[in-house]
Parts: structure tokens; C-alpha cells; sequence
């Protein structure tokens, strides 16, 4: 094997450990989310090729306001389901559908799409 060809393998080698850290195990930033006056927890998630934000943390006890904004038309992002909660809900491309919740018990729910290729989570604390 040539000089060339060495570097250029330990350099691919290199970014595929890279890729698989940054999908694997690179730390997502858990956004806290607010009670509004009117005591519910609102949060707006906008939904193209994933959830963002796909990490949010509220309080537990108080009423959970879901918003979500599609803003694409790929089949993936058509259902969002709470598999905890039993709950599931279409979503319109480009139109605002809101989802509420009342979580008394803290823990960590998943959200995830009708695949299960787009995933989030809601933290109660």
C-alpha cells in the first residue's frame, strides 16, 4: 500500500468515527420550558427531518401545551405518536397542530414518528 493510499484510509477511518460520534453520542441541549401566565407550559416544535428542539424539560403538574409547525411534506413527519400517553396526532405540512398533555408523574417520555425515525423526549421534573 502507497504512502497516498495509507492517508487517505486513516483519514476516512477518522471521519466515520466522527460521523458515528456526532449521531451517537454528541450531548443534545435539553431546552426548559416556561409556564405562561395562563399556567400552561406552551413549547413550539418545528418538525423537518427531525424535532427541533427533540429534547424539552418541563414541570410536572402543570398543563403541557404542544405546538408542532411541519415544514416539510416527507411521510416520515406526517404522525407524531406519545406512545406513554397513548396519544397520537396528524400533522398538516405547514400548519400549527397542537398536542396537550397533563404529566403528574417526573420521568422521560419519547415522542417519536409514525417510523420511528424521527425521535424526541419530554423530561419531567
Amino acid at each position: 500500500m502507497s504512502a497516498d493510499q495509507i492517508i487517505v484510509t486513516l483519514i476516512g477511518i477518522a471521519l466515520s468515527f466522527l460521523v458515528g460520534w456526532y449521531f451517537w453520542f454528541s450531548r443534545k441541549e435539553a431546552v426548559k420550558i416556561k409556564t405562561a401566565d395562563s399556567g400552561v407550559q406552551e413549547a413550539l416544535i418545528k418538525v423537518k427531518g427531525g424535532y427541533s428542539p427533540d429534547l424539552l424539560v418541563f414541570e410536572a403538574g402543570k398543563p403541557i401545551k404542544l405546538t408542532f409547525y411541519r415544514e416539510e411534506t416527507a411521510a416520515c413527519s406526517e404522525e407524531v405518536i406519545f406512545p406513554d400517553f397513548n396519544k397520537k396526532a396528524t400533522l398538516t405540512p405547514f400548519k400549527n397542530i397542537t398536542v396537550e398533555l397533563n404529566i403528574d408523574k417526573p420521568g422521560e417520555y419519547s415522542f417519536h414518528c409514525g417510523m420511528g425515525m424521527l425521535r424526541g423526549k419530554l423530561i419531567v421534573e
